[in-house]
């Protein structure tokens, strides 16, 4: 049983039936006990961190999610469900995160450049990463594959070994995907990257 947790701040349905469509069980629950029964539990996350990081304290989810991660098994966050994992976010003020992962959250520069045009922040659209590390969630995704991102912050790890992959967005190479034993995460949406994010939701289904 894949555990979808709903803490009302994610893009819940289309995960859901992403896995669903895989041939996975998959359940959105609002009930932080279920992740003790889960077999994978899968972290979204759609809006500001500061409102994020108080829903998932709010709900109760904080110490079963540390709980699942220390018994050792799969935990995939997606968007601001990755930059949680992280020890903090600069969004709307100085707030703290999970602390699974050394780094810190950061907005993108304002100003930024490529080939003479101001880019836009948030970063929304398709981009492409560079795999830099042989996560699990990759087997058979292609170095340079694209995929769909939407967001205005971007984790900047501490240790280089937990970025899995990187994507450049004007000045700034970033942490797309990380990996650091049982924990693995996107910035990007797999449920909006179409082929490249079905085998990536696939890859984590049979871990």
């Amino acid at each position: 049983m894949i555990n979808i947790i709903d803490y009302e701040m994610g893009n819940l349905r289309s995960v859901q039936k992403a896995f669903e469509t895989l041939g996975f069980s998959a359940r959105v629950s609002s009930d932080p006990a279920d992740i003790a029964s889960a077999e994978k539990v899968v972290l979204p996350g759609v809006g500001a961190f500061r409102d994020c990081i108080h829903n998932l304290r709010e709900g109760g989810f904080v110490e079963p999610l540390r709980a699942h991660v220390a018994a050792g098994k799969p935990l995939l966050g997606i968007c601001v469900g990755m930059q949680m994992l992280f020890d903090e976010s600069e969004e709307f003020g100085r707030h703290q995160g999970l602390g699974l992962i050394p780094g810190k959250v950061l907005r993108f520069p304002s100003g930024m450049l490529e080939k003479g045009e101001r880019l836009k922040v948030p970063h929304m659209g398709w981009n492409n990463i560079r795999i830099r590390r042989p996560a699990p969630i990759f087997n058979g995704i292609e170095d340079g594959s694209f995929v769909y991102f939407v967001h205005s912050y971007y984790c900047a790890a501490e240790n280089a070994g937990d970025i899995a992959a990187s994507c450049r967005y004007g000045e700034v190479e970033f942490c797309a995907a990380l990996w650091r034993d049982n924990i693995l995460a996107t910035q990007f949406h797999p449920e909006k990257s179409q082929h490249v994010g079905l085998s990536i939701f696939k890859n984590f289904g049979e871990m």
